[in-house]
């Protein structure tokens, strides 16, 4: 079922045009990744479909029983979020506040929610330590965890992966792929890993200049001109 059309959409940066015509799909249980080099405008796309960046020309449609109130996002991560002076535990239930309208405090069922997506994501044993002194992995399992706080039916992530270590890329794209695949989570994410997302990935977006370079299957894209290129050769 599909969620999300973006038809002949175009996006303008600094009175730049960074996506001009853009046309593509988000269907229900879909892992997208979108790739391109820098000023592509790909963290641009996700910003406007979230309503955090306005367009130039054209239209993002959110198909009946869907809204962006049901999508949660986990943004670039930046040396302050690195050294945010707070508790796991509230880090994850900040996520909340968005559903929370003019409560001034979490309440019951925010706690209760927070409590949840940490048990998922398995970090309910670190609740109370401090965020800045967990590893890198574990500080994007907390923002993920953030992110589904505040919708879980489709996720958002800017560029999850960047500064990891290996072993925490991989853990990090295993779990990703869980919550797609056995969490019914839909996932649309920005990296410029692109022989890492594709291991996981059900389909690709990849943008180049203010140009639509491939849309379609991870299964089709590998086979592509622009996938083998980016790829460098390199078998999946």
């Amino acid at each position: 079922m599909r969620l999300v059309q973006v038809r002949d959409l175009s996006i303008s940066y600094d009175g730049k045009t960074v996506v001009s015509g853009l046309n593509f799909d988000i269907n229900e249980n879909d892992f997208l990744c979108i790739f391109g080099e820098n000023g592509s405008g790909k963290s641009s796309l996700v910003k406007a479909i979230l309503g955090l960046k306005s367009t130039a020309s054209g239209h993002i449609h959110f198909e009946k029983g869907f809204s962006r109130r049901d999508i949660g996002y986990m943004p670039q991560k930046t040396q302050i979020q690195r050294d945010f002076p707070a508790s796991v535990r509230e880090v994850v239930l900040s996520g909340c506040q968005g559903s929370m309208g003019a409560k001034p405090f979490y309440g019951r069922a925010e706690r209760a929610k927070a409590e949840a997506a940490m048990e998922r994501l398995n970090i309910l044993d670190i609740k109370k330590e401090s965020y800045r002194d967990l590893s890198g992995g574990q500080q994007q399992r907390v923002l993920l965890a953030r992110s589904l706080c505040g919708a879980d039916r489709m996720i958002l992530l800017d560029e999850p992966t960047t500064a990891l270590d290996p072993i925490a890329t991989g853990d990090f794209y295993r779990l990703i792929s869980d919550l797609n695949r056995s969490g019914g989570i839909t996932v649309v994410m920005v990296s410029h890993d692109i022989s890492g997302a594709l291991k996981y990935s059900t389909s690709v977006l990849h943008l180049g200049g203010s140009e639509v370079m491939f849309w379609g299957k991870t299964a089709d894209y590998v086979k592509t001109k622009i996938g083998e290129s980016f790829l460098g050769g390199e078998a999946l």
